[in-house]
């Protein structure tokens, strides 16, 4: 259970800072969100692995480092943390955002870089928070904090910047239940890090012949 409570705050303060900052017009949001990442793995690194992501937790079983038990629990986790974090910011703020595609870029274009951001978060985590030849150091959480960094800034404006399906999904639920938006971008931010955290689990297996 301890591991499923952490895997709930964890996601909690990822999307509720996202939230918080898109809302504020936050200045340099990317860095907020990607430090809020960052210090979330410190706290709950060691009792969870620190996920907070759907696509991490997928990335993470393929690579054999997580029971097959324990994916759907993670997830649900995940996802509760998200939806919470987006309802107490539309409580707060009294109104709600969700991921989209910026004005004119095609499906195809936010779903690449979904994938691809969430490709690059994935493989690093595998290589810095489970790989043989990493193990103990402490920088892990600041290689995944700034990875969300570069990935914001980038590709946020095309995609979103989700690369997450849990930061897809619960602000998404929150903005359609409140009668303010759709659903109809929600398959991007599943299909997109779904896929990227896969085949980074594939790449880590070809980095890391024989783990």
């Amino acid at each position: 259970m301890k591991r499923y409570l952490t895997e709930f705050i964890g996601t909690f303060f990822l999307v509720f800072t996202v939230c918080m900052c898109v809302m504020n017009g936050t200045p340099m949001a990317p860095l907020a969100i990607g430090a809020s990442l960052m210090i979330m793995v410190y706290m709950g690194g060691h009792v969870s692995g620190g996920h907070y992501n759907p696509a991490v937790s997928l990335a993470v079983l393929m690579r054999g480092k997580m029971p097959a038990s324990d994916f759907v629990p993670y997830v649900v986790a995940q996802v509760l943390g998200s939806m919470v974090a987006a309802a107490i910011a539309f409580w707060i703020m009294g109104r709600q955002f969700a991921p989209a595609p910026g004005e004119g870029v095609s499906a195809l274009a936010a779903l690449t870089v979904e994938f691809l951001f969430t490709f690059a978060l994935c493989l690093v985590v595998l290589n810095s928070a489970t790989a043989k030849q990493t193990e103990g150091n402490s920088f892990f959480g600041l290689a995944i904090g700034f990875t969300v960094v570069v990935g914001a800034f980038a590709g946020g404006g095309v995609s979103g910047g989700a690369y997450n399906p849990a930061v897809g999904t619960g602000p998404t639920l929150v903005h359609a239940l409140t009668g303010h938006g759709s659903m109809s971008n929600w398959w991007l931010y599943l299909v997109g890090p779904f896929l990227g955290g896969a085949v980074a689990a594939l790449v880590f297996r070809m980095q890391h012949e024989g783990e």
